[in-house]
């Protein structure tokens, strides 16, 4: 998982309540095994004019001009700007591997749902709760000034704006010690790698019949 230190990025606005992980990565684009390929699915009802379907070459497909990840001012965004319970809707994993995948680093929303805000942290991906007031501040400017940049100091969890104004944010400790060193679950255990190796080999010493068993 990559790591989350500090990050600056322009910010793409997704100015709608509720944005349910179906809208984020539609349900047909599940049937895959595989964990990536997702980013050129995201928002897919909302970016294309057309249908999409799992495989398909995104060079074929008609982009809806007035859909915000298509405007030329937001090309190359890396901060998702969303209003309150982003997420809601079914528990898909796939939602966060989505955003991740099309570039964003972080999403600033007033509100997320549970199981999307939890599984956005597994997955390198920082959710940031502020106040509808500081989220408010934000579309305006966005709006107003092309080329808005935020800064992202999770460190110090802080929110820089370009006039130098600094939004506070909290994020759990364990969760913060993760994105900093880009341990996700499976890192975090390999950590423990040698003392792992170690015990399985004293093990098959003490019970040397396990290896026939664990060999069929």
């Amino acid at each position: 998982m990559q790591k989350f230190t500090l990050h600056k990025g322009l910010i793409a606005p997704i100015d709608r309540d509720n944005v349910d992980t179906d809208a984020i990565i539609p349900k047909q684009f599940l049937k895959s095994i595989r964990k990536t390929g997702f980013g050129q699915n995201l928002f897919d009802e909302w970016r294309y004019l057309d249908a999409g379907f799992p495989g398909q070459d995104p060079h074929s497909r008609r982009p809806n001009p007035d859909f915000v990840l298509n405007l030329p001012r937001y090309k190359g965004a890396s901060i998702l700007l969303a209003r309150k319970n982003f997420g809601c809707g079914s528990s898909r994993e796939h939602a966060p591997w989505a955003l991740d995948q099309y570039g964003f680093r972080a999403i600033i929303a007033p509100s997320f749902a549970d199981i999307f805000f939890n599984n956005s942290f597994k997955n390198g991906l920082l959710p940031i709760v502020l106040s509808e007031v500081q989220v408010n501040q934000l579309f305006d400017e966005n709006s107003a000034f092309p080329g808005y940049q935020l800064t992202i100091d999770l460190e110090r969890q802080l929110v820089i704006k370009p006039d130098g104004q600094e939004f506070e944010f909290s994020v759990q400790a364990f969760r913060r010690y993760c994105l900093l060193n880009g341990f996700d679950d499976i890192g975090l255990t390999l950590r423990h790698a040698d003392e792992i190796r170690s015990f399985e080999t004293q093990r098959l010493t003490q019970k040397p019949w396990l290896a026939r068993t664990l060999m069929g």
